[in-house]
């Protein structure tokens, strides 16, 4: 009885928020939500604008086969357009969005600014990244597609950003490495790289002998036309560098473009392996570790058991044998 009493009480605040949320719903529709769905499209045509460009940036990185270098500029500045441009984009729509709902944001941005300094204490590592990836790209130190060796590990870069440098390694394995642990930096991809080999031979054999043959592979490999456009400039042949027992060792460098070094080499280890053959030069023999004239460990020997005198008559060879002998068995030894 109470509630039906109360029901018709009721029904006027029902409507009344119905009529307020209708009401609200509608000015949304009118005013707010043409601003949201403008918002947005700005936002996605800001990006896809950042995006043509970083296309852009990356095909003609692409077409750059000729200047190594700019390429892996073009491509660095690419990865880090990208990843900055979504970040400051994500951040004006949050501020818009606020202030579409008439949310005030200068209280939300004073009290970030405050947590930032407490953040900031204990987050200093996070700006050493960004502060170390600036000056790393200002730099010019690396770039993306470069061979470099970066916090004692070897590896293509495969992107750099601000915060972070990411290689791979010849076994595929992605490192990921914060930019403030990175202190030093040997990058293999500038200019040109040298394709050196040290050939080893037998010391039977005659050292001007192998010199020239040395000279003749590497050279006909400078005027292959499969490596004429790798190789730039003329091998050298330093002659004999070290003599360890009955191996010499004779070492051959050819200065490459960047990141050929291993191709040469391999194609360089095929031609001395063929010419060695046909002209009889002995390549060095590694001395086994182990051969049967080295003397044998020492193995020690089961120390033997003292001989005693002959026992005389009326006494036992072996004193334990004296508890072996039966009661019975001893008086008779002993008569």
């Amino acid at each position: 009885m109470l509630l039906l009493a109360m029901a018709p009480q009721d029904e006027p605040i029902v409507q009344a928020i119905e009529r307020n949320w209708h009401n609200g719903f509608l000015l949304f529709v009118q005013n707010k939500l043409p601003k949201i769905l403008v918002l947005l499209l700005l936002l996605f045509i800001l990006q896809r604008i950042v995006f043509f460009f970083v296309k852009k940036m990356r095909s003609r990185a692409d077409h750059q086969a000729a200047n190594f270098h700019r390429a892996a500029q073009l491509r660095t500045l690419a990865s880090i357009l990208r990843a900055t441009s979504l970040g400051v984009l994500g951040f004006i729509g949050f501020l818009q969005l606020l202030n579409i709902f008439d949310i005030p944001y200068q209280p939300i941005l004073a009290s970030a600014g405050i947590v930032g300094v407490g953040v900031g204490l204990g987050a200093q590592s996070i700006f050493k990244d960004m502060l170390n990836g600036i000056f790393i790209v200002l730099e010019d130190q690396y770039n993306v597609g470069e061979i470099v060796v970066l916090a004692g590990l070897k590896g293509t870069v495969e992107d750099l950003s601000l915060r972070r440098t990411s290689l791979r390694d010849s076994d595929g394995t992605l490192y990921i490495i914060p930019n403030s642990q990175i202190a030093t930096v040997s990058n293999l991809s500038r200019d040109y790289a040298v394709a050196a080999l040290n050939v080893s031979v037998d010391a039977s054999a005659n050292p001007d002998k192998v010199i020239a043959l040395l000279t003749k592979v590497a050279g006909d490999i400078r005027e292959d036309s499969a490596f004429k456009d790798i190789t730039v400039a003329d091998p050298v042949i330093l002659g004999v560098d070290k003599i360890d027992g009955r191996a010499v060792t004779y070492p051959v460098q050819i200065r490459v473009r960047v990141n050929q070094r291993d191709r040469v080499l391999r194609e360089l280890r095929r031609r001395i392996i063929l010419a060695f053959e046909k002209d009889g030069i002995p390549s060095a023999t590694i001395p086994p570790t182990c051969s049967s004239s080295a003397p044998q460990p020492h193995r020690p020997t089961r120390p033997t058991r003292p001989t005693r005198p002959a026992a005389s008559h009326g006494q036992l060879e072996n004193p334990t044998d004296q508890r072996e002998v039966s009661p019975t068995k001893s008086r008779k030894v002993t008569k």
